[in-house]
This record gives C-alpha cells, sequence and structure tokens, in this order.
C-alpha cells in the first residue's frame, strides 16, 4: 500500500477540524449547553410530566427564557419536582404559574411560564407554587371514545325500547 502524500493528511486534519467546529456550535447553540449556567434556578412541583424531559425549553409567551435542568419524584407526594434554569435578567412575580404545554398535536412538550402581577419577584432558588400537569393526548381520546359509545347506546335503546329482541314481526292479516 503507498504512503499517504501531504496533502491527503491535510485535507482530512481540515475536515476533521470543520467537523468539531459544527459539533461546538451546535451544542452552545440548541440550549442544552451550558449556554444557561448563569441563569436562576426555579422549582416547581408537577402532578404529571408525561413527554418532558431534561432539556426541554421553558418559555414565555412562547420566547425560549430557559430550560429544564432536572426532573425527580417527591418522596412524600409522589409528585412531580422540575427544576429550571431561566434568564436572570427577567423579574418574575412570585405568582408566577408553570404549566406543561405542547408544541403541537404531535410536537413535543415544554414549560410555559405566565408571570403574575404580584409586587414581589422570584428570586434564585424559589419555587413557583401554582402549576398544571401535562395532558395526555391518549387519555382524552379514550374518554372522547368511551363517550361516543355511551351516548349510541344510549340513543339505541331510547330508539328500540317497544321492539321485540327477536327481530321477526307476524304478518298483517288480510
Amino acid at each position: 500500500m503507498k504512503g499517504r502524500s501531504l496533502a491527503e493528511v491535510a485535507t482530512g486534519g481540515i475536515v476533521l477540524v470543520i467537523a468539531v467546529v459544527f459539533l461546538a456550535y451546535a451544542v452552545l447553540h440548541s440550549g442544552r449547553g451550558s449556554a444557561n449556567a448563569d441563569g436562576m434556578s426555579l422549582t416547581a412541583r408537577f402532578d404529571k410530566i408525561d413527554g418532558l424531559s431534561n432539556g426541554a425549553d421553558v418559555r414565555i409567551a412562547g420566547v425560549k427564557v430557559g430550560s429544564v435542568t432536572d426532573s425527580r419524584i417527591d418522596p412524600q407526594s409522589f409528585g412531580a419536582v422540575l427544576t429550571m434554569r431561566v434568564d436572570r435578567s427577567l423579574r418574575l412575580p412570585d405568582d408566577t404559574s408553570a404549566e406543561i404545554t405542547s408544541e403541537g398535536l404531535l410536537g413535543g412538550k415544554y414549560v410555559s411560564l405566565v408571570p403574575g402581577g404580584s409586587e414581589k419577584l422570584l428570586a434564585d432558588g424559589s419555587r413557583i407554587t401554582e402549576t398544571q400537569g401535562s395532558v395526555s393526548l391518549e387519555s382524552l381520546l379514550g374518554r372522547f371514545i368511551f363517550s361516543v359509545t355511551q351516548m349510541n347506546s344510549q340513543n339505541q335503546e331510547s330508539q328500540g325500547g317497544g321492539q321485540p329482541q327477536g327481530g321477526t314481526t307476524a304478518p298483517a292479516p288480510r
């Protein structure tokens, strides 16, 4: 096998350097890196966080202002506790609410913060007390199907109440 020429080795090295630069750019600008390390830490307790994972967005009015850094279970209440890192420059009132929202019908989940009107502000390490957990699409669909089938069976009972069950009737006399 022939030895590699200096041009081939240099080209390979340049390609590797460009790949590393693209990878670093993607990590730093995806919100998953340490870009929000200087943000304010907030916690919130939810009954359900279905479909939400660490690194998910935290948004206010649809604008990303932070990310979820940790999720754990509270051993006393068995609820989910989220830790979020939010932009420190935001002055969030202490009656701010948090809800887990879906990006669309089949989209990912994120935490939506809705600022309140209180004069007191949330500090680093504060807890958001007003929360709304995630709504399961499967659960809603199941309830809808159940209610439709129940309505259909009630309609059939009310319409067919006087009919004999056998399905045959005696012919009319001539």
